[in-house]
């Protein structure tokens, strides 16, 4: 299977899965997702892939995904649940790192398998995870102020708080989503990669990064219609 299918699957899946938790727990399954993502985004960007003619790093669908997570609770819980959430994967991803690298002042016992493995991620991976830390919380915290701000913008223009959900959704979004791009990329990969490999990683996320914006506007439109099974 291509990179470019399997790309295209992550993006159905991560923002369909975003939904279900939704659905099944309401905003704790958000925050819950929170938790899912931030891990799990720390770890796939290590895998550098090429994928519609651009090399990117993985990690890119999967971090977008918290982005969805605090538009739809900016739009159904509003301002304060939602830097809850961000507040929820800084602390996950600080907890994450040490605990990671705690693994590795273990002595593995000489049947031992997995250790060299553990050490070729997570030894190279301390720097990724400070920066990637560092980016979600200014990116995050300002995507949710900036989110709020649109709704104010045009809660003043037009006298209508539900209108202008894609306004709101995809303004925040992808200036966020370039903040961090451009952090994220100099700060993990600058001296790593080369120039030239420095810019095409750069280019590629943030290209995902607004493909990804736009698709997942419909899904926070759907989570406005959704009533949570906690609720019901």
């Amino acid at each position: 299977m291509s990179n470019e299918v399997l790309l295209c699957i992550s993006v159905i899946l991560l923002f369909g899965g975003t939904l279900l938790f939704y659905y099944l727990m309401g905003i704790t399954g958000l925050y819950c997702w929170t938790v899912l993502a931030t891990i799990s985004a720390n770890i796939e960007v290590l895998i550098l892939i090429r994928a519609f003619g651009m090399e990117q790093t993985l990690g890119n669908v999967m971090f977008a995904s918290t982005f969805l997570v605090t538009d739809i609770i900016s739009e159904i819980g509003g301002k304060e649940k939602a830097n809850r959430a961000v507040n929820i994967g800084i602390m996950t991803s600080m907890m994450f790192i040490l605990i990671s690298q705690l693994w590795l002042l273990y002595t593995p016992a000489q049947g031992d398998w997995a250790m060299p493995s553990i050490q070729a991620i997570f030894s190279n991976t301390p720097r990724l995870m400070l920066v990637s830390f560092a980016v979600y919380a200014i990116c995050q915290k300002f995507d949710v102020w900036l989110y709020h701000k649109w709704w104010e913008l045009t809660d003043r223009k037009y006298h209508d708080h539900s209108r202008f959900l894609w306004l709101r959704n995809n303004g925040s979004t992808m200036i966020s989503q370039l903040l961090n791009t451009v952090l994220f990329t100099l700060g993990a990969f600058w001296g790593v990669y080369d120039g030239k490999t420095l810019l095409s990683v750069l280019g590629s996320s943030y290209v995902i990064y607004l493909v990804t914006s736009l698709i997942d506007t419909p899904f926070v439109y759907l989570a406005r219609k959704i009533k949570p099974r906690s609720e019901a």
